[in-house]
This record gives C-alpha cells, structure tokens and sequence, in this order.
C-alpha cells in the first residue's frame, strides 16, 4: 500500500503555529504582543466591513492572515547551513535572494544570507544568516570554529527523517510530526546555555554582538517570530501605550487619526493586497459604504477598553521598551514592507567552560519585530525606493530625536522624500514601479468575441474594464531595514573586519554551500506579471497586436523563471480571480 504524504504547505503552517507557541512561551512579551496584534487587526476589520458593505472575516481566515510569520535564525557552520536549507525544503521553503550584509554601510555585520520561503503565495519565510569566520583574524576565527566544532543541532532523527523525506519525495503526517518536534524542542529552541564566557564577551566588547550569538550557543534558536500587521502605526500605538510609554489619552489621539486615515485609502486593491483569501468577485461583490467620525470613535473606545484589561498590561512584564521609528518607506507608500519592533529583551545566560565552571550572565539579542507588507517593487520601483530612502535618512539624520520628540511630525517630514513615489496601485503599476497580474474580465471577453477591443496595452484594458488588475505582494527582505533593527536593538552600528584582507562574498558562495541555487524573487514577480499579460492577450485574441519588442520581453521574462513556478501560478488563477 503506498504512503500517503502530507501535505508539504500545511505541514509548513503547522511547523510555524508550533514554533509561535514555544516563542510565545519562552518569551512572554511576544506572546502579548500577538494579543495585541489581534486587537488591531480585529479592529482594522471592522473598519473594512462599514467601508465595504458585505465584507466579513471569519475568526480563523483573520487569525490566518495574522499568522504568518517572517522568522530569524543564524547559523554557524556551513554544514549546518545545509542541514538547515534541507530542513527548510522539506516544507516548501526554497531559498530565495542573496544578501550580503557585509556591506550595507554603517549597519554592516559579518553575514551572509538567503531567505527561505514557499515560491508561490508563500505564507511563512525565514530569514537566515551564516557567519562568516573569515572576517576576522586568524586567533579570533580559530577560538569560534573551535567552539562551534563542538555543538551538534541535528539529532540523527532529524537528519534520517530529512534524508527519507528527499528519498521518497515526502513523508506521512506522523513523520512530518516528529520533524515538526525536531524542530520545536532541538532546532530552533532556547536553552539558556552558551559555552565559551571569555569568548563571547571578547567579540561583544569588539562590536561583534552577532558574531557572539551565533558563536556561544547551542542551538540555531530564533531571535525574533514577526508577525503580520494589517496596519503598523496603529500596533505601534498600542504597543508603546501597553507598554507604558504612551498614556491613554495619546493613545486615544493617535488610534483616531489613524483609522480616519485608513478609511480614506482602505480601497479594493487595499483589500486584495492584505487577504490573501478574497477573490476578486468577492471583492467586486461589496458594495461601498462609509465609516463616520462616531464609528471610529466606537472603535477606538473598543481598543481602550481592551487594553485596560490584565492581559494587556506589558508594562509589567521585563522589556526594554519599543523603538522609536519605523523602518522603510513612508506610511503613505504603500511598497516593500515596514517592520519595527520592541527592543531586545536581555535575558539570563549559564555559560560552561571546557572545565565544567558555570559562569552566570545575560544575553541581549531577542527582540518582537512586527510587519506590514506592500507591493513587490521592479528594478526602476526599486530604485527610486533607494532614493527616497536616502533622502529620507538625511533627514532622520538632521534630529535623530524627533520621533521621540514628535512623532507626528517625524511622520510628516519622512513622506516628503517620498512624495516621488505614488501611492495608489494604478498609478505604482503604470509607472513601472511594482509587479502586478492580470486577467480578462467577463466585459472584455465580450467584447473580443464582438471585435470591439480597440487596445493592446494593458492599462488601457483595465481602464476599459477589459482586464482587471492586483498588485503582487512583497514577500521578501530589506537589509538596510533589517540592519537598522539589529542596530537599534544591539546597539551596534557596524562591525569592521578584522581579517588581513577584508573578504568579499558573492552568491555562489551561499549556494555552494546549499547545494541548490538561490531563486531570483525579482525574476519570479517579473515572470508572473509578463505571464499575466501574455494570457490576457491571449484569451482577448490580441496577442498578434502586442508589439514584437514587447512580446519578446514578456516571453524572456516567462522563460527566465524557475521551472514549474508559471504552470503553478496558471492554474491557481482561477481560484484568485
């Protein structure tokens, strides 16, 4: 009788429902955090459901989409890198992008990356780091692979269900089960334990903060569980009021002017972009409605009324308070993603010498990063983010105090940088600025079959409601993002080699290590849009109209994607549409 195997994607949500409850457990400000999520986004939804008048979500299809997870983990040794990438692709998750974050300025650490994540309509990612020893000089490299050589994080278990799950092409549920424990109490799991006191102060005290808690400890535990946001700025302002750094009235302002913002860009892309699980009749099915100033204010006195409640009082647990700006683009500008956290929380640390002598110390390097995500930039979207982003830091530069000082004004003076950008999806995807996919309306295979068409360009079809258009979701990294993150929790902006030749890194070395390519996630959004159009075309009878230069480009894009990835996506659209 033939195994039956579990599925790959829903044993992946199950691996990270598990990994939220033991994060949640081992660190009960996360686990609060998630509370204080859900209270958001449930008040986020509500607004959604007066502005689109037949819209309701379900407690589990919210709980999905609040969900998902971008998770962190660092590794030491390139063996373990590959046990963890074969771990990784036993669920789905397949490496996408590299980063090198030797290299992004002041921020800098001695790292390279990839992040691992489904390819289509991924739900979870992690972001996953590899220390790099040759950054430092030959004593300082020899005492880390020294105490790195000592640990082991795959048991034989987890290694022989791995190994059995690539020979047969997948594993039953009790397997994936075990795998899935593997995970949960060895893999990824705080111990409290480090080894090495002497060398990990060594590299604290040199700026290596990183390097030492990669080094030190036993496991490849997780230094942060993120979260998925349908609206940062308002859990920002519920973290820091139950966090104690903003009073009830402050909070009160800020949530008002915040949901009254919403309610004037919360549209139909708004909503296709942040559930997943909408179709576009359901969405075309809404009808508008409007949302008064009474009932924001009914749902502001809903979320005062929550977090007065025990559950809600963080400042009582040990933390060391939120940060004070929100990386990536303006809240205006809906691209990439934003991510901020509350700071990393210093926790009790045993380390055991090679003599057995337990010396007790602390570890600051676990922090609640939280995410709101955006549309996938193309390289020219990108490249104006780059810009407005360092227009936008010189201007953070000139008073690193404001956002402390005056948020509101921060929040103001940050969005004049972007103002190149623009902030609704019609005019991101005509731009050129952000990947989108599109498809034929009922409207326009009518009028195909009537010969009335009297367009080949995209945009002219959807203004024509000939096609309909989404703009595809960023489901990837921001280093310069990331690194701020680690800077502000660590305290520490920038590490310089201290190698006699300062290395340089490149992908293949990632991939080498792996033994399986990195995916170009650019190359995947560029190919799903070209795809997009080229059916459209097709399916209205005016492919042959499309100009040669341009159906060429489309086709090259199509034909540079991962094999596979376009089949998938194809037969997947009938449900999305």
């Amino acid at each position: 009788m033939a195994t039956e195997f579990a599925d790959r994607r829903e044993m992946q949500n199950t691996l990270f429902a598990e990994l939220s409850r033991m994060f949640g457990k081992e660190v009960p400000l996360y686990d609060r955090s998630l509370a204080v999520n859900a209270e958001t986004n449930r008040a986020v939804c509500a607004l959604v459901e007066l502005l689109h008048r037949g819209f309701r979500i379900s407690p589990g299809q919210l709980e999905r989409t609040s969900g998902e997870r971008h998770g962190a983990i660092r590794i030491g040794r390139p063996d373990e890198y590959r046990w963890i990438a074969r771990f990784f692709g036993c669920f789905a998750m397949e490496p996408h992008n590299f980063y090198d974050m030797t290299c992004v300025g002041a921020k800098s650490q001695p790292i390279i990356a990839t992040a691992f994540r489904s390819v289509l309509r991924p739900e979870h990612r992690v972001f996953t780091s590899l220390l790099q020893v040759n950054w430092f000089d030959g004593p300082t490299r020899a005492r880390i692979e020294r105490v790195l050589a000592a640990r082991e994080v795959f048991s034989p278990r987890a290694r022989e269900l791995v190994e059995r799950c690539e020979r047969d092409g997948g594993l039953c549920r009790a397997d994936f089960d075990a795998l899935v424990r593997e995970g949960v109490e060895r893999i990824f799991r705080w111990t409290g334990k480090a080894r090495d006191h002497g060398l990990y102060e060594d590299l604290s005290d040199a700026g290596f903060r990183i390097a030492a808690d990669i080094a030190c400890f036993g496991s490849h535990h997780l230094n942060h569980l993120t979260p998925n946001t349908l609206l940062m700025d308002l859990y920002t302002a519920a973290m820091k009021h139950c966090m104690g750094e903003l009073d009830e009235a402050a909070f009160r302002s800020r949530a008002t002017v915040l949901l009254a913002r919403l309610a004037k860009c919360a549209d139909r892309d708004w909503l296709r972009l942040h559930f997943k699980h909408l179709s576009h009749a359901e969405i075309d099915s809404y009808q508008p409605g409007e949302a008064s100033s009474a009932d924001i204010a009914a749902l502001v006195d809903g979320l005062v009324a929550a977090f007065r409640g025990k559950a809600f009082r963080l400042s009582a647990l040990p933390h060391a308070g939120f940060k004070d700006l929100t990386e990536g683009p303006s809240q205006d500008t809906p691209v990439l993603l934003r991510q901020d956290s509350y700071k990393a929380l210093t926790e009790p640390v045993e380390f055991t010498a090679d003599d057995g002598t337990v010396t007790a110390a602390t570890h600051t390097a676990r922090f609640g990063e939280i995410e709101e995500r955006g549309y996938a930039c193309t390289p020219a979207g990108r490249a104006l983010y780059d810009e407005c982003l360092a227009r936008a830091d010189a201007v953070r530069e000139r008073d690193p105090k404001l956002p402390a000082r005056d948020s509101a004004g921060y929040e103001e003076l940050y969005s004049v940088p972007f103002a190149r950008f623009p902030k609704a999806l019609p005019a991101l995807l005509e731009g050129g600025f952000v990947f989108g996919r599109y498809a034929p309306t009922p409207n326009g295979l009518a009028a195909a079959r009537a010969g009335t068409l009297g367009s080949a360009d995209i945009h002219e079809l959807v203004r024509r409601g000939h096609a309909q258009q989404e703009g595809l979701r960023y489901e990837d990294f921001l280093p310069v993002s990331a690194a701020g993150i680690f800077a502000s929790n660590l305290s520490q902006y920038g590490t310089r080699s201290t190698a006699a030749v300062r290395p340089t890194y490149c992908q293949k070395d990632l991939e080498d290590v792996m033994g399986r390519p990195i995916i170009d996630a650019t190359a995947v959004s560029a190919a799903l849009d070209a795809a997009s159009r080229l059916d459209t075309f097709s399916q209205l009878g005016i492919l042959g109209r499309v100009p040669a230069a341009e159906r060429a480009r489309l086709e090259a894009a199509v034909a540079a994607c991962p094999g596979g990835v376009i089949a998938e996506a194809r037969a997947s659209v009938a449900v999305a549409v």
